[in-house]
């Protein structure tokens, strides 16, 4: 890194250090952000880092610019608490993330030689492995996940444990296994089992993720390329309704739903 930059970079970091820690100061603070403490930080902390992916997905360089600010905030506003009550500090994670990331890549920091991100990626989970020998797939499964949605989850349990050897042998046995999961999930709504149904709903869904992981499909992105789909379309209707749609037939509603999908993407006209 250039030395100018990097020289920047360090005096606009220690400014936002020193800025965190007035914040926080107990005779002149924020009464607001005296009053924060990690737990009550944890909803800013998982907005932020969903506004920085939808930066990312947006590809907006100044939305991005300023949401990865907020995550940083969030990052710094959990150090100087852990400071405060003298447990650790921004630098002590900055240096706990330095040793890892240097542990972590021999090939860059060592003699190691690899070929490809395969190779980068077994070596990673091996060096891991070193690190947490007492554990358990299981357990570091769950305290993985704890955290994460369950979208996410579903997808990262799946991809450890296919690796683990824990694998189908084909795709069309997975689609078997969600077709299987579907008629268990029908079966239990229509005997009115709301609490097997719900069970089963969530076996439907753990399953389709493991086709979008054969698929190198992100099931996360593509949820949320649905969700503006339907944004669009549903806004299209509205608009041709002047936001009127109590009282309109499902027939209309339909109609103007097929419509919207031929006007938005001329390439859906044959889908219904």
């Amino acid at each position: 890194m250039d030395s100018q930059i990097k020289a920047s970079s360090i005096d606009n970091l220690l400014e936002l250090l020193t800025i965190v820690s007035e914040l926080r100061d107990p005779i002149n603070g924020c009464p607001w952000d005296l009053e924060q403490n990690h737990a009550s930080l944890i909803p800013y902390l998982l907005e932020e880092a969903h506004e920085v992916a939808d930066a990312i997905r947006y590809g907006d360089d100044s939305d991005l610019k300023e949401e990865l600010g907020d995550l940083l905030l969030q990052v710094l506003l959990h150090s100087q608490i852990a400071n405060e009550e003298k447990r650790f500090s921004f630098a002590d994670v900055a240096k706990e993330i330095s040793v890892k990331l240097i542990r972590r890549h021999p090939h860059v920091f060592g003699e190691q030689k690899l070929k490809n991100s395969k190779e980068v990626s077994q070596v990673w989970e091996e060096i891991k492995s070193q690190e947490n020998p007492e554990k358990s797939l299981t357990k570091q499964l769950r305290k993985k996940i704890r955290c994460q949605p369950a979208l996410s989850s579903a997808m990262y349990i799946s991809r450890k444990a296919a690796k683990s050897g824990f694998e189908w042998e084909s795709i069309e046995q997975v689609w078997d296994k969600v077709i299987e999961e579907i008629n268990e999930l029908k079966k239990e709504i229509f005997e009115q089992n709301i609490s097997k149904a719900r069970n089963e709903f969530g076996d439907v869904l753990f399953t389709l993720i493991n086709i979008a992981r054969w698929l190198d499909i992100d099931p996360e992105e593509a949820l949320e390329g649905t969700n503006k789909k339907f944004l669009a379309r549903f806004s299209y209707v509205e608009n041709r309704l002047e936001g009127n749609l109590s009282g309109q037939s499902m027939q209309q509603l339909q109609k103007l739903w097929k419509e919207s999908k031929e006007t938005l993407d001329p390439n859906n006209q044959s889908k219904r």
